[in-house]
This record gives C-alpha cells, sequence and structure tokens, in this order.
C-alpha cells in the first residue's frame, strides 16, 4: 500500500449493550467511526424508556421533569408548563462562546453520553439514541464552549451539546464558523426531533463531557511518554552517564518502574566507560519520573472506567423508581486530570534540566551550546530557552483545579468539581510538555552527532528517523521549524 492510496472507513460498530462503548471505541469513534445500535439493545431501551414514563405518569415529584431545577426545585410545573420544559432546559444554559471543541473531543462526548443513555439509567427513548447516533454518522458537530464552565455538573457546555439534536444552538462549519442547528438538520435531512418526557434534563446530566475529554488527554498523555523516554534515553546515552541507574536490581518492589527501567536499558545498552561517576540528578531519576507519570496515567485510565460504568444520570430511573444522584460531580476525573498534569510537568522540568546539562561541555565534553562552531555559531541555546518558556508556562498549570468553590443558583449550588476546567488544563499540559520533549531530543539528537561515538544498537532506528525529519546540523538555523516538525511526525513509534 502506497502513501497515496485511500483508505476504506471502518464500518460502523455494532452495539449490542452498552458496555461495547468502551474506551477504545470511544477513541474510534473520536477518530470519525460511525455506530449501529441493535435491534435488541434498542428493545431493550424501549422498554426501560416505556417503564420509566409510566412512573412519570403517576405525579409525583421528579427533579426536573415535573419541577424546576436547581434553586426553583421547589416550583411544580403545570401539565402545560412540562410540555415545553424539556425543550426550555437546554436553551437558557446555553451561556458558553468560543473557542470551541474540535470535532475528535465533541465526538467522544456524544459517545460517553449514548453509553450512559444505553445502560437505561436515564430512561430516555430509543429515537434519542437513535439520535445521537445520527449525529455521528453525519459528522454534524455541535459548537461546544472549551471553557467557562461554573456550574456543579456539566449542564453548560451540555446544553451546547445536545440542543442541536433538537434544532437548538449551533453547530460548526468544516471552516470552523458557527451555523443554525436547524439548518444542519434540514442539510442532513434529519427532521426535528421533540425531547420526550425527563430527556432534556437527560442530557443536561451527568459527566460525558469530562469523561470523553479525559478519555483523550490520556491517550494523548500515553503517546508523549514514549517521546518523552525516548528523549530521556537519547540524552542518556549522550552524556554517556553510567548505566548504574537503569538495572533491573534497582527497581526491586516497583514492577512500573521495572518495565520502564527494562525499556531504557534496551535503547541505552550497556557502557564500559562512563564518562563520570555519577550524572546529573536529572538523568539518573529518568526512570523514577517516567514511571510516575506512567502511573498517573494509569489511575486516570482506571477513574474513567468507573465513571463510564457507574451511574451518572440524576435523577437516575433505578430499580423501577426515580432517585436523585450526584453523579455529577466528577471529583475524580477532575483529581485524576490535576495528577497527570502535575506527573507530566515535573517530568517535563526534569526534561528541560538535561537540556540545559547537554549544552555544557563540563558534562557532555562537546562543543559549547551543541555548536558546530562555538562563537560563530550560537548553537541550541535559544532551543533551552524555549524550553524554558514552555516550563514557565506548564508550572502555572499544576495547580488543584477542583480547590476553590463558588456558591452559584441561590445556594443551591454550593459545590463543583470544576473537571471541565481540569481537563483542558491537562490537553495544554500535554501540549506543553511535547514541546518541552522535542527540545531535549533535538538536543540529544545534536549532541550524540558532535560525538562521533558508535551509537548502541538499541537506539539506531530512533536516531535514523530523527535524521530523517532534522537533518545534520552544521550550522546556525531557525531552529522552530525542526521542533514543529518532530511535533507534527511520530519519531518515537517504531517503523
Amino acid at each position: 500500500m502506497t502513501a497515496t492510496t485511500p483508505v476504506a472507513p471502518a464500518p460502523p460498530a455494532a452495539l449490542s449493550t452498552a458496555a461495547d462503548l468502551d474506551p477504545t471505541l470511544i477513541a474510534q469513534i473520536a477518530a470519525g467511526r460511525a455506530v449501529a445500535i441493535e435491534p435488541g439493545l434498542l428493545a431493550q431501551v424501549r422498554r426501560n424508556c416505556a417503564q420509566a414514563r409510566a412512573v412519570l405518569r403517576r405525579g409525583l415529584p421528579v427533579y426536573g421533569v415535573n419541577t424546576g431545577m436547581g434553586a426553583l426545585s421547589q416550583v411544580r410545573l403545570t401539565e402545560a408548563e412540562q410540555l415545553a420544559h424539556q425543550r426550555n432546559l437546554m436553551q437558557a444554559r446555553a451561556t458558553g462562546g468560543p473557542p470551541w471543541l474540535d470535532a475528535a473531543e465533541v465526538r467522544a462526548i456524544f459517545a460517553v453520553r449514548l453509553r450512559t443513555f444505553l445502560s437505561g439509567d436515564a430512561g430516555v427513548s430509543g429515537q434519542l439514541c437513535e439520535r445521537l447516533a445520527q449525529f455521528l454518522a453525519a459528522g454534524i458537530v455541535p459548537a461546544v464552549p472549551r471553557t467557562g464552565c461554573g456550574c456543579a455538573g456539566e449542564i453548560i457546555p451540555l446544553a451546547h451539546a445536545f440542543g442541536p439534536l433538537a434544532g437548538i444552538g449551533q453547530v460548526l462549519r468544516s471552516d470552523g464558523t458557527c451555523q443554525p442547528a436547524a439548518d444542519a438538520l434540514h442539510e442532513h435531512g434529519l427532521g426535528t426531533f421533540a425531547l420526550g418526557p425527563k430527556e432534556g434534563i437527560a442530557l443536561l446530566a451527568g459527566v460525558p463531557g469530562v469523561t470523553g475529554l479525559s478519555l483523550l488527554r490520556q491517550l494523548a498523555a500515553l503517546a508523549l511518554m514514549a517521546r518523552m523516554e525516548a528523549a530521556a534515553a537519547l540524552s542518556i546515552i549522550a552524556v554517556r552517564a553510567s548505566r548504574d541507574p537503569y538495572q533491573a536490581a534497582c527497581a526491586r518492589g516497583d514492577d512500573e518502574l521495572g518495565t520502564v527501567l527494562g525499556r531504557l536499558r534496551q535503547v541505552v545498552g550497556e557502557l564500559a566507560e562512563p564518562g563520570t561517576l555519577q550524572a546529573p540528578v536529572s538523568f539518573r531519576v529518568a526512570g523514577q519520573v517516567l514511571a510516575h507519570v506512567h502511573r498517573a496515567a494509569a489511575a486516570q485510565a482506571a477513574v474513567i472506567g468507573r465513571a463510564l460504568a457507574g451511574v451518572t444520570d440524576s435523577p437516575a430511573f433505578l430499580e423501577g423508581r426515580f432517585v436523585g444522584t450526584a453523579g455529577f460531580h466528577g471529583i475524580g476525573l477532575a483529581a485524576g486530570c490535576d495528577q497527570l498534569t502535575a506527573a507530566l510537568a515535573h517530568a517535563a522540568e526534569v526534561s528541560a534540566a538535561r537540556l540545559h546539562r547537554l549544552l555544557d561541555p563540563s558534562v557532555t565534553g562537546l562543543p559549547a551550546q551543541l555548536a558546530a562552531r562555538p562563537g560563530p555559531d550560537a548553537g541550541l541555546v535559544a532551543v533551552h530557552k524555549r524550553a524554558a518558556g514552555e516550563v514557565h508556562a506548564l508550572r502555572r498549570l499544576a495547580t488543584v483545579t477542583s480547590v476553590g468553590l463558588i456558591e452559584t443558583s441561590g445556594g443551591q449550588e454550593d459545590a463543583q468539581s470544576f473537571g471541565w476546567e481540569a481537563a483542558d488544563t491537562l490537553r495544554r499540559a500535554v501540549q506543553h510538555a511535547d514541546v518541552i520533549t522535542a527540545c531535549e531530543a533535538l538536543g540529544a539528537y545534536q549532541a550524540i552527532a558532535l560525538s562521533g561515538s558508535p551509537a548502541p544498537v538499541g537506539c539506531r532506528g530512533l536516531l535514523t528517523r530523527l535524521a530523517s525529519i532534522i537533518g545534520p546540523i552544521n550550522a546556525d538555523r531557525p531552529f522552530g521549524a525542526d521542533i514543529q516538525r518532530l511535533l507534527e511526525t511520530p519519531w518515537a513509534t517504531p517503523d
């Protein structure tokens, strides 16, 4: 297959259970895959919806269905008011604005929302589930705000995300501009959808946004960790660091560390004569730092799994009755994002420290600043300054997002997790750490080239890939272009 051969899109994923929408499939949906709900699962959703609506007809108070919301939950709605209430819920809460989430992010949110609906907890109709699947198949992307979610759950961004299902709000065109959702429905041959009992509040409930966004951030962090490990290994080689800290015996009692050290050893190999008895700390602790990031990512994967399987709707239809829950408080997701952000920030700081040492002849024995001609050429000193700026930006992200409650809704909502903000903070942390990693990789690549020594067998493929992206550095040039190519090319991924 050549690079220009068109690849057929994957067929729609057939959903026979809600659990089919696992993290792997949600990531595929985010990347563009469609879904088809199997008839048996749709029948099950319809039966559950019929049971839920039978309970609603009894007239007992059900939050957000026959009552107001928030501080107005004590207000009972007349039958006439209830007819319009579910649609009205999607309108006044759409108070966000640009910047908007991108298509992959919105599709991930839709996939998670569909999973929660297919579980039966929301008591929604099969038609609403099918409408979610139709949006995914048609590639319709609602305009969902990236920031400004100061509510106890996610009602502001979710109003933007799911209002378009019923022709409310805006969707994004391919050029990033917005168009009325009703126009998009018409263009795709989709009629106006009338929200049934409880379907408006169901669309606003839970944490589908933070769950979907956290999943994408966690996958991005995993890809970044492969680059971080590769850059650290090249730096270890460049300074001829002692291989003692990477021996298997050093990981006793820590399987994660043992796995990371094993991968590092495969790349760096053995060294008969280290450049010094002990390399700077930033080199010696590479394994511990990287293992900590892996543990943070694994913890986030676990909390995502709990959010997908747990009860997040409120009120939820459980065991034949409606139950008010607190599933909208995604504190675990927020804390997981914060933990991974902090781990990446520490790893990026250590990476920038190694890069600074690579520029020092007393550490490497190489020309100052890794310049081909020190003096006439500045070398890579400004590459480290770019990394320093990224570290500064990253440090300001490594704060606890969920601390700092703000009362809203007349005191009815007096606690937030700020998970939406934590997920976006993690997104930016990954971006900054990626730049720092690219800077270190560029420095380590140049240091190894200047050394003239044979590279260990385990890193030769990696160096070949870097050479195809960077080429020889024989004089000063705009190194920002090299950094950008490293950001755009999966150089740490084996061929």
